[in-house]
């Protein structure tokens, strides 16, 4: 299976790769940050192979971690371990691989078919992300390392799968790639970006269950995996404080939040996005659950408009409980302050829209700006509103998207009574 520490699958006379590395990395590294990038490393006894193990000392020669290499990437290392030295043998990473699954028992009952399996770096596996919608199984990969290694990795899956429930035994396995190593794959390797790798070919989407309503996953062309599983627990809280109200999401995807909101008794939910796409995704949505009776109960409308205009536009108070889950406002560092004014302009305009009594729900997912910036920034426009609010609680991310180092850190959410 995977290579050893001692790459001793390797049919190969070149000794271990070795790296040192400077004093600041070591201690970044002993903290538990998993990535090591190029300038950083001191020494190299030979040029690396991409997906080879990289076995790191510090300036002492003290073994420090083990890592997938990445030659052509200024984040030279993603690393698998760190500590006491072991040998990466077949054993070890199907044992790693059950780990991380482990961690997700108990998490979910039969009324939840979709959720995440393997969470990247914070699961031990950098840059890859395993996601389960009921049969169907989704392998995001983000770095070219793991490419040479794919194999390995779908028979990991597969034997896991046939002893583990939090994954279930696939029908299908689709694989995504990251944009910036499509080419590669492709070039190298014959894969592209939502080819299936085990069983029937799609006729459009996969149907899964998340407590209990039912969504559709584009689990070949669409954002991610096919689904925003992150927002779970908070579409389950909007449904707890949805009755009676007339809700509106903004920047709404799939209107997954909608048919929370509806089946927790609103009066009404309006799904508002730029994309035709996803204004449709939504109606098929809704559709998808018209059997209940309390979904069918709601009125539903989908509006196609940028979020920001329409907001600003329409500053009468009209809603009981809105939603604002844009999609990250700051994906570069310099993109960190513009991100954070719009966050409170967006709320400010929410909050011009809600009645006494409603409740904004405001979301980040922008990695760059941090829980305590969003949150003030939320506050703040609350607070140049002049009306009275209270805040009624904070969230970030759920057990199956552990968050483990600060760059992990991307959702937070936020919950206002005015």
């Amino acid at each position: 299976m995977l290579e050893c520490a001692v790459d001793k699958t390797r049919e190969t006379p070149s000794p271990r790769l070795h790296l040192r590395i400077k004093p600041t990395a070591e201690w970044k590294l002993r903290a538990g940050h998993p990535w090591l990038y190029s300038d950083s490393i001191l020494e190299q006894n030979r040029e690396g192979q991409l997906g080879e193990l990289a076995v790191i000392y510090d300036r002492h020669d003290n073994f420090l971690a083990i890592g997938l290499f990445d030659p052509d990437s200024p984040l030279r290392v993603r690393i698998v371990l760190i500590g006491k030295a072991q040998t990466l043998d077949s054993g070890w990473w199907h044992s790693h691989f059950s780990r991380a699954i482990q961690k997700r028992a108990g998490l979910f009952d039969a009324r939840t078919t979709g959720y995440r399996c393997i969470n990247g770096e914070s699961d031990g596996w950098p840059g890859l992300v395993l996601d389960r919608y009921d049969t169907t199984l989704v392998l995001k990969i983000y770095t070219a390392a793991w490419l040479p290694r794919l194999p390995e990795i779908l028979g990991i899956i597969f034997q896991a799968s046939a002893v583990n429930q939090e994954v279930g035994f696939p029908e299908r396995l689709v694989v995504r790639l990251s944009r910036n190593i499509q080419s590669l794959a492709t070039r190298k390797f014959q894969l592209s970006d939502g080819q299936i790798l085990h069983g029937p070919a799609l006729d459009g989407s996969v149907v899964f269950l998340e407590n209990g309503l039912r969504f559709e996953a584009d689990v070949v062309r669409g954002q991610k995996t096919g689904f925003f599983l992150d927002q779970r627990e908070n579409r389950r809280l909007v449904e707890s404080f949805a009755r009676n109200r007339r809700a509106l999401n903004a920047f709404s995807f799939s209107g997954a939040f909608s048919l929370y909101a509806a089946r927790g008794g609103a009066v009404s939910v309006m799904d508002l996005d730029i994309s035709a796409h996803a204004v449709e995704s939504a109606r098929r949505n809704f559709e998808l659950n018209r059997s209940d009776p309390i979904v069918a109960n709601c009125q539903h409308e989908t509006v196609q408009a940028d979020a920001f205009a329409w907001l600003k536009k329409h500053s009468s108070p009209g809603f009981d409980l809105i939603v604002l889950d844009p999609p990250s406002l700051a994906k570069r560092e310099v993109e960190r302050s513009g991100a954070i004014q719009a966050y409170g302009q967006l709320a400010g305009q929410a909050i011009t829209a809600l009645r006494n009594g409603g409740i904004l729900v405001a979301a980040s997912c922008s990695a760059h700006v941090s829980a305590m910036e969003f949150f003030e920034a939320i506050r703040q426009a609350a607070h140049k509103s002049g009306r009275r609010f209270e805040e009624m609680q904070t969230t970030g991310h759920p057990g199956d998207h552990p968050a483990t180092f600060p760059e992990a850190h991307y959702l937070k959410c936020i919950y206002l009574k005015l």
